[in-house]
């Protein structure tokens, strides 16, 4: 856990969100479970990062419909870290026992984001800051994991039906399943993309002295599919 929270703690800030707190770094894998086999793909050479990959929560996202975005890949240091790959390969296990996920290649995007505060009075955003879906075929799903949360308030999650996608939480037509705060390091939930919508409230600076973050971690699986 100790290397994991070194990496949040010095990812970059969201190069599409500048002002919003926010920090994070993303990357694909294929799981192959017929050789129970995890292998990362490889991001494309930058100047700044030295490598990124492809990110996109397709129309789904009203703050980037139709764009293409990269971020900064993580680490290959860090590709290899026990925990991060005992985490995955739990999230993986879990979609393989729904009915014929088990015969095709799974795509997993994992995501670090960092939500942090330097000070009384600053406020640090997700995106999209609604109710949304991350887009993707009927069968993704979205594992959440928290690494740590420290000195803040607010970060609450909520899981609404679709219908309420685009809507803020307290919308009086917003139609909530849960509402709940993930507190301790590797509290999680997961959800079928496709059948809800989620949100995560910003987060605030709390009452002690010094800076606060929540971090977590953010892996989505779905079948892969060929385009050719």
């Amino acid at each position: 856990m100790a290397r994991i929270r070194e990496v949040f703690e010095a990812l970059p800030p969201d190069p599409y969100a500048p002002g919003t707190n926010r920090f994070r770094r993303y990357s694909h894998a294929v799981y192959l479970p017929w050789k129970d086999e995890l292998s990362w793909i490889p991001g494309t050479p930058d100047p700044v990062h030295g490598t990124v990959t492809d990110f996109s929560q397709g129309e789904d996202d009203p703050e980037y419909p139709r764009t293409r975005r990269v971020l900064p890949d993580i680490p290959e240091a860090l590709r290899g870290n026990t925990l991060l790959l005992r985490l995955l390969r739990w999230d993986i296990e879990q979609v393989l026992s729904l009915k014929n996920l088990g015969r095709r290649p799974l795509w997993a995007g994992v995501h670090l984001i960092r939500l942090g505060v330097g000070r009384p009075g600053q406020e640090a955003v997700s995106n999209p800051n609604c109710l949304h879906q991350d887009g993707g075929s009927a069968s993704t799903f979205t594992f959440a994991h928290l690494i740590s949360r420290t000195n803040v308030t607010g970060g609450q999650n909520v899981i609404a039906t679709p219908g309420s996608a685009g809507l803020q939480p307290e919308d009086p037509w917003a139609d909530i399943h849960a509402d709940f705060t993930l507190t301790d390091p590797l509290d999680g939930y997961a959800v079928h993309d496709h059948r809800v919508s989620h949100y995560v409230g910003p987060v605030r600076a709390g009452s002690e002295p010094g800076p606060g973050e929540r971090s977590i971690l953010i892996v989505g699986l779905a079948p892969y599919v060929p385009q050719l």
